[in-house]
């Protein structure tokens, strides 16, 4: 097939369209690495200069994402941190978004391509790694201070993701807003201290209530 010939774009950016292109109509499986070079009029060294696969190809903005969320988020200090997560988190959401059709395009890609899957979600773990470094630091006074920073990270990843993919499948008109809500409930619940609680547990017993409702007292004492 002809090469396309795209002058004014860069060769990253014409490859990164020729694959879509193909994907579209050959399905990913079909399309070769040779067939993305030749579509965006560019040699196969050239495609391996800016992408190590095919897979690749379909993330160009992955790395660039991490190091922005990254900056962000060491901008921050204790006093900015949740703010500095949520302005992290739409650091990404705007990304996809500005992408408009090209992230619709991706999103049925993935749901149909089950490594295309598996590298998004290697992807989502990177970004939770960020998160929860930023986070460590949360709850100096806890002993579980770690795992709640791991918990909060996979809630903030979780909300951005179900709210990205809400406005993916068409559901939603205003994802940013949506986002700030959705992690508004994250931080909430974060926020929340660890509260001092009593269990009673009822069993079956011979003796009257108010001999259970005396032990009870002794041991609440």
């Amino acid at each position: 097939m002809a090469a396309i010939e795209r002058p004014s774009e860069r060769p990253a950016e014409r490859l990164v369209e020729a694959a879509f292109e193909l994907f579209d109509e050959q399905g990913f499986d079909a399309t070769t690495v040779d067939d993305i070079a030749a579509r965006a009029g560019v040699g196969r060294t050239t495609f391996f200069r800016h992408y190590r696969s095919k897979e690749a190809v379909i993330f160009p903005a992955h790395d660039d994402l991490l190091a922005r969320i990254g900056d962000r988020l060491a901008a921050s200090d204790p006093s900015s941190r949740d703010r500095a997560v949520i302005e992290a988190a739409r650091i990404v959401l705007r990304h996809y978004v500005a992408e408009g059709d090209r992230a619709v395009r991706r999103y049925r890609l993935i749901t149909a391509v089950a490594t295309l899957r598996d590298r998004e979600m290697a992807g989502l773990r990177q970004y939770q790694r960020l998160f929860a470094q930023a986070l460590a630091g949360r709850w100096p006074d806890q002993p579980d201070g770690d795992l709640r920073a791991e918990l909060m990270a996979s809630a903030v990843v979780s909300a951005h993701n179900y709210v990205l993919r809400a406005w993916l499948r068409g559901e939603s008109s205003d994802p940013e807003a949506e986002l700030d809500r959705a992690l508004s409930l994250v931080i909430d619940q974060a926020s929340r201290g660890v509260e001092e609680t009593t269990s009673v547990v009822v069993v079956q017993t011979s003796r009257s209530p108010e001999v259970v409702v005396d032990r009870i007292r002794d041991a609440l004492r």
